[in-house]
């Protein structure tokens, strides 16, 4: 992950403020009309340079599964998930950072049908949450990657506080609801995290086991995909991407994944 732009200090809470009723549903309806974010046109998949079209993903558990703590389990901490607890060949894409803002991805996310979770950083956002604000009516949340991108781990309280509820603030004033999952930055935290995260109102601490990189899939541990995996990407331009556009690096991951024998799932149905 990257880390453009000057610091900066974001607003101090006192305190985690209750959650406001949110903007848009918070569970995606079964179905919707072709051309929806849900099922995608009939053939838009070659137009994204797909062999087929993005299979619409299993129905959500009626409970959600249980996720527990890497490390001993500490009471009111967020729990930490890498992999979903499934056997559904169901994977998970989420979207850090927001550096590159292609008004194509918008259409391709659109026409695909492709479900992800975004996880925003402010300092490379700037003024243009409108854009990020066109994938979040599409149906793809927009959650918590801090206000500057640092790494957590070993930063005091107060400060890790001001990035993740600053952060927080920001998200709520923007799109009108609170995020509730949160990813630290380059993966690393600490307990301090997961106690500032747990003020901030964060219900899960997400990771990750597979990431997108510039040539493919790459996984933490193995060399395949596993049910329920959460898979990192970033939003990305051919400047970072050798070239590559991020519309481009979106289907050689879709392919990946669909090479595979997965389709992709709604992280927010399963955590």
């Amino acid at each position: 992950m990257t880390t453009e732009g000057p610091r900066a200090a974001g607003p101090r809470t006192a305190g985690p403020r209750p959650c406001r009723p949110p903007a848009t549903p918070g569970v995606r309806p079964p179905a919707g009309p072709p051309g929806s974010a849900l099922t995608g046109a009939s053939d838009a998949y070659r137009r994204w340079g797909l062999d087929r079209p993005l299979a619409r993903p299993p129905a959500p558990p009626d409970v959600k599964p249980a996720l527990g703590r890497s490390g001993p389990q500490q009471w009111g901490l967020p729990p930490i998930v890498r992999r979903v607890p499934t056997d559904r060949r169901v994977v998970f894409v989420t979207i850090d950072d927001g550096i590159e803002k292609d008004p194509r991805f918008v259409e391709q996310a659109r026409e695909l049908g492709l479900p992800f979770t975004g996880f925003l950083t402010d300092n490379v956002i700037g003024t243009h949450y409108d854009y990020f604000d066109q994938l979040r009516l599409l149906g793809n949340p927009m959650e918590n990657h801090t206000l500057t991108h640092p790494s957590l781990a070993g930063m005091a309280y107060d400060d890790q506080v001001r990035e993740i509820c600053g952060q927080r603030d920001i998200l709520w004033h923007r799109f009108g609801q609170q995020p509730k999952l949160f990813r630290p930055p380059f993966g690393e935290y600490d307990d301090t995290t997961l106690r500032a995260a747990s003020f901030c109102g964060v219900r899960t601490v997400v990771l990750w086991r597979a990431e997108m990189e510039t040539h493919g899939l790459a996984y933490r541990s193995g060399d395949h995909l596993l049910p329920g995996d959460i898979v990192l990407a970033h939003f990305r331009g051919p400047e970072q991407l050798e070239g590559q556009s991020m519309t481009e690096w979106i289907t050689g991951l879709v392919r990946a994944i669909q090479a595979q024998g997965f389709t992709i799932g709604r992280l927010e149905d399963y955590v």
